[in-house]
């Protein structure tokens, strides 16, 4: 059964949300939502301690649909706008930076990936 695209943008903004409020608890700072450049948008820029972290994040029934949703593709446009991100900030090139994702399912907690791919 396919969901209209309006509501498939409501279900991504409200797990967007869920994701940033768990990292808040877990001790990130929010730099930036939905930053958008270089043909690509990542879903969640934080800090934490010396750490940049673009991530991205994907709802899905199952944890691994929701990772096989992050395609190549996908990967290559998160990285360009990663790359404006560090362009645009130059304090943050100076820290660590990776790239996370935040898998998110119907009633379970967001799993974290840390470092779930290199530029």
């Amino acid at each position: 059964m396919s969901i209209s695209r309006k509501a498939a943008n409501r279900r991504g903004a409200m797990a967007e949300a869920m994701a940033a409020f768990w990292l808040r608890l877990l001790g990130y700072r929010i730099a930036a939502r939905r930053y958008a450049a270089n043909g690509g948008e990542i879903d969640i820029v934080a800090r934490r301690g010396r750490t940049v972290a673009f991530i991205e994040v994907k709802y899905r029934a199952e944890a691994a649909d929701a990772a096989e949703a992050i395609t190549e593709t996908k990967r290559r446009r998160i990285n360009g706008a990663a790359r404006a991100w560090i362009a645009a900030h130059p304090d943050d090139a100076s820290r660590d930076c990776r790239f996370d994702a935040i898998l998110m399912r119907p009633w379970r907690l967001p799993m974290i990936l840390r470092d779930a791919w290199r530029e």
